[in-house]
């Protein structure tokens, strides 16, 4: 197993001033996958274009310290109102096949504590095109038989689309246009939804008898490709024209099979036909078949409007619409109402006396009722009067009034509500009329006023009426305006009094109205009475965890604080410590009277008294637990991210070294730290090394580095750091670092490009060349790769190095060219010297090409080096002088040869200040592949001298 060991050049602190390195937030937006453009709009503002169900990623990359968090939030015509509300913490935000209605601003928002947040946006606009719809009609004067024959036919083209389309007419395969056709005329109507164009063919002509096809297009932005759709206008075209085979209103008995068919009368092209219901989906076991509905063993759940629409794209849909009332009665309810002139709440001899019935039927007005006196059919005379439809009462009330009351007016009356002829049971409801029918009253039982119970338990809250009849009892909530109750209605009805609630919650808690209802009993003002209902909770505590850092021998005051609980009051408050029972602090008498938080003081801290502390607090109806986490223990290093150019990379020997950043979190919270361990761990393998860095007093701010040398390109590591001090180790931090090529300008630090990382040091592949050159290292090759072509491996011999090279196999012809284009650097230097290794072997080797592009006046491409044939299984290195004179690039060209054995491949690229070395590279240095029948040189070494490091601090 392969030890990496880590050669430490360098601890640095550094000492700023004020909040030294803490800098606040920065947040920049990039984009990633599939945008169309990203492009500004008239207003400055950032506008990304993407096409819908395409991926969105947006990035939002950060700077400041400590490292700051990202949120992603969105407004403006969100797709998820879901989306909207929650908020994405993630420096990425990703959106899968993104919709229309998704598009709008998305903002980044970064906050580290520092300063005020970052807060960046962008403008996604989401692209697409839907199918368009196209509709005939004719002008509204002529409604004359086959009107297509004569007048004017307008043809309605409608889409939905973003970036707004355009439409294109077209007669056959003949475009329109005004100037080209007098008969015809197009335009944009106003107040129009989506975007529409009309096509008017005026005076119609025998020549207008044709197929029109309305083509949109959005000009193939993101790619849209362009929709149609045609029609064909003949002499015959018409609207559709329906017909039912019932009534518009239908009633039936419940249990009948119900038929409904909706003819056609008329249209062309021939219609579509579709039934609907309203409210509601069509019924369970419902059968639409064309223009057939089929309902079988009907129901009264089934009531309601059917709706049968043909369309045919001609003039206006034709709908037609069925009420189905099934024959149905329930809830047979009756009033008792005093004399009303003379403002009586009691039944009284002599006085008028109204009796009131009624039933909810479909259909409402069929019902019929009848009055019974004590089994016999009430019968009418002077004093006693029956009507219908009284205007005080609902609509279809059958109501029995008597005139002047006498004694032998009392007794047992009956209403019977009934559908003569259908199979609908009759509804009767009950009334006795005599001295001891008086009017109700309502209270709350004694005792009962009050109701209080713990969350979660059921409750009972009672009211008792009195009077004859007794009617029932509506319960609703005073406290709270429009509140609901429990069960989600605003009023509920209890026959007995009494409002059962299960499983109550704190929301429960408050005034709740039972009150008499206006029937089935008297026709008076409803009686009232309230009851308080009390949900005991147990208490909610702050904190609820809580990391209490201190300095060795400092005091230390723990508080356990009461925020809300019922009954709002500690009843008794136990610490412990590490799960052992404390003794009770002692109280303070201020305190006393009403306590609301609970405390522990820690005369000192020390080791022993180190650890867990726990506070449970309880008001007689549960309990809450405080945690303290109380040590001396320093808290965890902050990485740096922002470290400019963090790695380094060095020539040959495929290493590199990487520029390790941090603060120190709240150094004086604790004692000072002493040093740090560091542990370094190749990603995917077991074996770390640890390394002890010992530092002086450390203060806020204060950066430190570190520098890690001898990592093995192109692997990532995870660094761990744990600072120390006296009490022992602190928190860890970790983090990943990559290995990522440097994108710089030409300088004395001579960079150089391994092509390890995907980014390829900025080189690009260029667009007007026959085909592109390709990173690849021995793990990626095809298998089936060509032999005694390309090298194996790049100029380190190992299997995970990258290069570039060409692939020559088919489709390749002779003489294609590939470019490989480097970023642009500023000329600062008047010589530069450009070193690489190439590998040219196989027996079709073409020719590799070193150009210049000079950007001073124009682009100049000036060719620098050429090598042409075969040189052998081995990788071998150039020096090519350079002098631009302004801004310039470097290609690499790759020209493929007579046939398929000419890979051609380069690695380790380095652009350098001042002249190429005057002696070519020793022979014995060049690198031989494996299999060449040559030794190959060896790697240089990874284990560095012992490591010395240096300890400084700048003030």
């Amino acid at each position: 197993m392969e030890v990496t060991c880590l050669l430490l050049l360098a601890l640095i602190p550094f000492h700023c001033r004020g909040q030294g390195v803490y800098a606040p937030a920065q947040a920049q937006i990039v984009h990633a996958g599939q945008a169309c453009v990203v492009k500004e709009d008239n207003i400055s503002e950032r506008v990304y274009t993407i096409r819908e169900g395409d991926i969105l990623m947006l990035q939002c990359l950060v700077t400041g310290h400590p490292r700051p968090q990202v949120r992603w939030t969105k407004t403006a015509g969100s797709a998820s109102d879901k989306f909207q509300e929650t908020s994405v913490f993630n420096e990425t935000l990703r959106i899968e096949r993104i919709a229309r209605t998704q598009g709008g601003r998305y903002y980044c928002k970064a906050e580290n504590g520092v300063g005020v947040p970052a807060i960046k946006s962008i403008r996604v606009d989401v692209q697409y095109l839907d199918e368009p719809m196209l509709t005939v009609h004719q002008t509204v004067s002529d409604v004359r038989g086959n009107f297509y024959q004569e007048k004017t036919v307008f043809l309605r083209c409608t889409v939905n689309s973003n970036p707004p389309a355009r439409f294109i007419w077209k007669r056959g395969s003949d475009t329109l246009s005004h100037s080209q056709d007098n008969g015809v005329d197009i335009y944009e109507p106003l107040y129009t939804q989506g975007e529409t164009k009309v096509l008017k063919l005026k005076n119609l002509r025998p020549q207008d008898y044709a197929s029109y096809t309305c083509q949109v297009s959005v000009r193939n932005v993101c790619g849209i490709p362009d929709k149609a759709i045609t029609f064909r206008l003949t002499n015959t075209t018409a609207p559709p024209a329906l017909k039912l085979s019932v009534n518009e209103t239908l009633v039936v008995n419940p249990g009948e099979n119900v038929t409904v068919q909706c003819l056609l009368t008329g249209g062309d092209p021939l219609p579509q036909l579709q039934w609907s219901h309203g409210p509601g989906p069509l019924p369970l076991g419902a059968l639409a078949q064309g223009g057939t509905l089929s309902i079988p063993s009907v129901q009264a759940r089934d009531s309601g409007y059917y709706n049968c629409t043909a369309t045919n794209n001609v003039g206006n849909p034709a709908k037609k619409t069925v009420n189905l009332l099934v024959r149905s009665m329930k809830n047979a309810t009756f009033q008792i109402t005093p004399d009303v002139i003379k403002e009586s709440e009691n039944i009284q001899l002599g006085q008028d006396l109204k009796l009131s019935c009624h039933v909810d039927a479909v259909p409402q007005e069929k019902v019929t009722y009848q009055w019974f006196k004590n089994g016999k059919p009430a019968r009418m005379s002077k004093r006693l009067l029956v009507t219908r439809n009284d205007p005080e009462l609902p609509a279809v009330t059958s109501s029995l009034e008597l005139i002047d009351l006498h004694f032998s007016d009392y007794g047992t009356y009956l209403c019977m509500a009934s559908f003569p002829g259908a199979p609908v049971p009759d509804l009767s409801v009950e009334v006795n009329i005599s001295s001891e029918t008086v009017p109700p009253t309502i209270s709350v039982p004694k005792g009962r006023a009050v109701v209080t119970v713990r969350e979660g338990s059921p409750a009972e809250l009672q009211c008792e009426v009195r009077g004859k009849p007794r009617p029932p009892v509506l319960w609703s909530r005073v406290d709270k305006e429009a509140a609901l109750l429990p069960s989600g209605l605003p009023l509920e009805e209890t026959p007995d009094g009494k409002l059962r609630l299960e499983r109550v919650s704190r929301d429960m808690s408050g005034t709740y109205r039972c009150q008499t209802a206006r029937y089935n009993g008297f026709n008076v003002r409803p009686r009232e009475a309230q009851v308080q209902l009390n949900v005991q909770f147990p208490p909610e505590v702050e904190p609820s965890s809580q990391d209490v850092r201190q300095a060795l021998g400092r005091p230390v005051l723990l508080r356990c604080s009461l925020l809300r609980g019922s009954p709002q009051r500690i009843v008794s408050a136990v610490w412990r410590f590490k799960g052992q029972l404390l003794p009770p602090p002692p109280v303070v008498p201020a305190a006393a009277e009403a306590p609301d938080h609970a405390e522990l003081r820690l005369d000192a801290v020390t080791r022993d008294s180190s650890g867990s502390y726990e506070c449970s607090v309880s008001n007689d109806v549960g309990s809450a637990v405080c945690l303290f986490q109380v040590s001396a223990k320093a808290y965890s290093p902050e990485f740096y991210f922002d470290t400019p150019n963090p790695t380094r990379s060095h020539k040959l020997s495929k290493n590199y070294s990487y520029v390790l950043q941090w603060t120190q979190r709240e150094p004086d919270a604790v004692d000072p730290v002493l040093n740090y361990r560091l542990s370094v761990r190749q990603l995917n393998q077991h074996n770390a090394v640890v390394k002890a860095i010992p530092v002086r007093r450390v203060e806020k701010g204060q950066l430190l580095e570190y520098i890690l040398t001898d990592l093995r390109v192109p692997h990532s590591y995870e660094v761990r750091l744990t600072p120390y001090t006296t009490f022992g180790a602190g928190d860890m931090a970790s983090r990943i670092i990559h290995y990522t090529e440097p994108i710089n300008s030409p300088n004395l630090s001579d960079n150089t490009c391994h092509f390890e990382d995907e980014k390829i040091c900025g080189y690009t592949q260029d667009l007007t060349d026959n085909f592109d050159w390709t990173r690849q290292n021995a793990l990626t090759q095809n298998p089936k790769r060509s032999p005694n072509t390309g090298p194996p491996t790049d100029i380190s011999g190992t299997p995970e190095g990258y290069y570039m090279f060409i692939e020559t196999s088919r489709p390749r012809e002779l003489g294609d060219r590939a470019r490989l284009v480097s970023p642009l650097y500023n000329a600062s230097a008047k010589f530069y010297c450009v070193s690489f290794f190439y590998h040219m072997y196989g027996k079709h080797i073409g020719s590799l090409n070193l150009l210049v592009r000079s950007r001073n006046k124009g682009v100049l491409d000036t060719h620098a080096w050429s090598l042409s044939g075969n040189k052998g299984n081995v990788w071998q290195q150039a020096h090519v002088p350079i002098s631009p004179s302004g801004p310039f690039q470097i290609i690499f060209e790759g020209v493929r040869g007579s046939g398929y054995l000419g890979d051609i491949a380069i690695d380790d690229v380095t652009l350098k200040k001042g002249e190429c070395p005057r002696k070519q590279m020793d022979p014995n240095k060049v690198v031989v592949m494996p299999g060449s029948g040559a030794p190959c040189q060896s790697s240089p070494q990874l284990w560095g001298p012992m490591a010395i490091f240096l300890l400084a601090l700048q003030r």
